[in-house]
């Protein structure tokens, strides 16, 4: 199902929210993506931009690795250690691009990739990592 949404907010301060978006067979919820972050059982990767991480911070056990990159196949690459059968979960701001570059990542051989669709900031799947009072560091 592609991303269905609103935005919200006034003059200069919309917002995309992502109604739509659920956690299903291939989606973690942000607890569930920082437990198993933590845990060492999936590999968590933050798509946001540089900016985004530098006004919330990045998720604990998250990589942060822009996906505008031109080299981002290639940087998730070099985390996984070229194994494309690591699971990978993928977290943005509220579920949108992750769901469409984890669509592209399963089109570049990855075969466990796992969508957090509630994001950092919350979608319809739920609050989102912030709003859960989930730890953050500072990217510097």
């Amino acid at each position: 199902m592609g991303a269905i949404g609103i935005v919200t907010g006034g003059a200069g301060a919309a917002r995309w929210f992502n109604i739509w978006a659920e956690n299903g067979e291939a989606a973690l919820s942000a607890a569930e993506a920082h437990q198993a972050a933590l845990a060492g059982e999936v590999t968590l990767i933050d798509i946001r931009r540089p900016d985004e991480w530098a006004l919330t911070g990045v998720g604990e056990g998250a990589i942060p690795i822009d996906m505008r990159r031109g080299d981002f196949i290639e940087a998730l690459m070099h985390v996984v250690r070229g194994d494309t059968t690591r699971p990978v979960a993928l977290i943005c701001a509220r579920g949108v691009r992750s769901h469409h570059q984890g669509a592209k990542l399963l089109s570049a051989g990855f075969t466990r990739i796992i969508d957090v669709p509630e994001g950092m900031l919350g979608s319809g799947a739920g609050p989102g990592w912030i709003k859960r009072g989930l730890p953050v560091r500072r990217k510097g």
